[in-house]
Order: structure tokens, then C-alpha cells, then sequence
């Protein structure tokens, strides 16, 4: 029996798929311009490869991965100039993301039946406590226990720790819970490691390359399909 209905944040409850792409064509375009160099595709082939490296150690800050790609070139690294572009990243980040039009109403109707929980990675920012969720505190209501993993000694997804947290909070077993998210490793496989039942969401309305994964388990394409939970899982 599900007792609890935990979720990720960014691209699950919230779009920030317009927000992630124009942040990332402006920090791109600034590194290019200040490095001096040349040829653009070679540069958004090392880009994207180191990117892709600190995804897969869940490593989310972009003023290392930037600092990496001086070093890579060989070029001096004004910290203090790292500094603002992150801060001018996840500005526009926020100001580009959007709440999914059905989120609401899905958790007010989840809220009545089960304790709602957040388990969601931090993304690097400079601040403590900064994610992107206090700026949603309709949201935040929600939840009786929020997770933000990467800070705060804790580590961040898909890393069992975060998830096992939230239960400790919620004092309930994994197998009473169910988790909701986007990402294949980081959500999905962290949940099952950890013992929860994961539901996949691959939003309709987003825009990505999804990963091609055969897999049994249930996958949705609105959080409105989450109504009828219990139904999903079997």
C-alpha cells in the first residue's frame, strides 16, 4: 500500500527546459568570445563532452564545469568573472521556468491520500538554500518534507542517501512510497536502488532527447496520469 508520493522538482513539477537552453547559448557564447577562439564546433564538441562527464558524477555547478574548459584550452580563468556568469545563468533560468499547468491541481488531489514529499538535486548555485523551489511557495506548501541533496553533506542523486533521508523523515519504508521524476539514472534508478517504486515521467510538452530504455516500469506524460496512482504501479 502507497503511503507516500515523493517528487523531483525541475522538469517534473516545473518546465525549465527554455530557461536551461538560452542560459546555456549565453554562457556558451561568452566563454567562446572571451577565450578568443575560432572554430565554434570543435568547441561545442569539448562543451558538451565535459558537460555531459559532470552530469554523470551528478556534479551540477557550472562555474567548475567552466573552469574546466579554461584549463582544457589552456586559457587564464577570471574567477570573479565565473562568478557573475553563474549568477547571470540562473537568473535566467528562473525567469524562463514555468510551473506545469497541471501540477496544482495534481497535488492538492495526491495531498488528500498520501504524504507528498521532495527529493531534488542542487544545481550548483553559489548560496545555500537557493534552489529553485523557494520561489514557488505555493509549491513548498505541499510538502511535509523537502530534500534539497548536494548541500548540506548530503549527497546528491541518484545516490541512495538523499531518498533514504526523506523516509527516515516521513518514517515510512520504501516500499510504502512512490517516486516521480525525469531522470532516467538520477531519479528512476536512484528510487529503485533506495527501494521505491518510480514512475518515469517524459513530460509531453518538453522538448528532449529521452533515453531509449526498455524497461517494464510505468512511464507517464502527465503528472495528471499520477490521479490514479495505485493503478499505475500494478
Amino acid at each position: 500500500m502507497i503511503k507516500a508520493v515523493i517528487f523531483d522538482f525541475g522538469q517534473t513539477l516545473v518546465d525549465s527546459a527554455n530557461g536551461f537552453r538560452t542560459a546555456e547559448k549565453e554562457a556558451q557564447d561568452k566563454l567562446f568570445s572571451n577565450m578568443g577562439l575560432t572554430v565554434r564546433d570543435d568547441f561545442l564538441t569539448i562543451y558538451r563532452r565535459l558537460r555531459k562527464e559532470f552530469h554523470e558524477r551528478s556534479d551540477f555547478s557550472r562555474n567548475s564545469l567552466w573552469q574546466e574548459i579554461f584549463y582544457y584550452y589552456c586559457v587564464a580563468v577570471d574567477s570573479n568573472r565565473l562568478v557573475q556568469w553563474e549568477t547571470e545563468y540562473w537568473e535566467t533560468v528562473k525567469k524562463h521556468t514555468v510551473l506545469f499547468p497541471e501540477a496544482s491541481k495534481v497535488l492538492t488531489s495526491l495531498r488528500g491520500r498520501y504524504e507528498i514529499a521532495l527529493i531534488t538535486n542542487t544545481q550548483g548555485q553559489k548560496a545555500t538554500g537557493a534552489h529553485r523551489i523557494s520561489l514557488y511557495p505555493e509549491l513548498e506548501n505541499f510538502f511535509k518534507v523537502i530534500i534539497v541533496a548536494g548541500e548540506g553533506g548530503i549527497p546528491p542523486k541518484p545516490d541512495q542517501k538523499p531518498f533514504r533521508l526523506c523516509l527516515e523523515k516521513l518514517e515510512i519504508s520504501a516500499s510504502e512510497t512512490v517516486y516521480i521524476g525525469d531522470d532516467w539514472r538520477i531519479d528512476i534508478c536512484g528510487a529503485r536502488d533506495a527501494g521505491m517504486h518510480a514512475i518515469w515521467l517524459k513530460h509531453h510538452t518538453v522538448q528532449r532527447n529521452w533515453p531509449q530504455i526498455e524497461d517494464s516500469g510505468p512511464v507517464i506524460t502527465s503528472l495528471e496520469e499520477l490521479v490514479d496512482i495505485e493503478k499505475l504501479l500494478t
